[in-house]
């Protein structure tokens, strides 16, 4: 019994395999230029007008509601104060983002 390997070509000289990594190469870094890429410069923007209106809505809630408490405490009007201020907290909220979203985009 002879081995005569001579007219099979080893595993890694086909030409189909090298032409699968070569393609595997093209889509690996078709796909790491694609993760890697920054984002456009609109979506930051509206990112951080979102997180703006967020804050403007929160902050004046709890704003309102700690002021409200506190003349609740000194005052003894329990739980009037904290209401109108409250209130007054979010109505000031609405009028921020108001400002914020008619104010013309940079």
């Amino acid at each position: 019994m002879t081995d005569d390997t001579s007219d099979v070509a080893p595993i890694g000289e086909d030409p189909r395999i090298s032409t699968l990594d070569e393609r595997l190469k093209a889509a690996r870094q078709r796909e790491e230029e694609r993760v890697n890429k920054p984002a456009p410069d609109g979506s930051d923007a509206n990112y951080r007008l979102g997180n703006r209106v967020l804050a403007e809505l929160v902050g004046g809630m709890v704003g309102g509601a700690f002021i409200g408490w506190v003349i609740d405490q000194f005052a003894g009007t329990s739980p009037w104060g904290l209401l109108v201020m409250l209130f007054v907290g979010v109505a000031v909220a609405f009028r921020n983002i108001i400002r914020i979203s008619s104010r013309p985009p940079e």
